[in-house]
């Protein structure tokens, strides 16, 4: 079945730790990745890896680890560095493409990834960074199985 991944953005970790429990939109201000939430199989520790080195050039021993706000024996909650975050802001359409080829061609589970849905995936992820930018929220990561 897998782990499924959603992301959401929150003014801060006490409400970052309410979301398993309520789910509502509204309690977090409008739900940031639109109504649905934006549910991947993408795991947190591959999005920051892949943004601070595809992008940043950050060596991979050097990505921070992410900040356990929440460990429930059913879900955990988990907080995105703003290093993450924040350098999708000010990157442009170049640093996207090179990023979304440099991760295309290394495997993970299941083979290499298409250039073109990992330039997609990236430009979704610049929304989300500008959408939480503007909502004062930071990035958080509900994980369950």
């Amino acid at each position: 079945m897998g782990v499924t991944y959603k992301y959401f953005g929150a003014p801060d970790g006490a409400t970052a730790a309410r979301v398993p429990i309520s789910m509502r939109p509204e309690e977090l201000g409008g739900d940031e990745l639109g109504m649905g939430g934006m549910f991947t199989k993408i795991k947190p520790e591959t999005v920051a890896a892949m943004v601070l080195t595809g992008i940043q050039g950050v060596p991979l021993h050097r990505v921070p680890p992410l900040e356990l706000v929440v460990l429930h024996p059913d879900y955990a909650v988990v907080k995105l560095p703003m290093t993450v975050v924040d350098p999708l802001r000010g990157v442009g359409e170049e640093s996207v493409g090179a990023a979304a080829f440099i991760w295309s061609t290394v495997p993970d589970r299941g083979g290499p990834r298409d250039a073109f849905n990992v330039y997609q995936l990236l430009h979704e992820w610049q929304d989300f960074s500008h959408r939480l930018h503007d909502a004062g929220h930071q990035a958080y990561c509900l994980v369950w199985p």
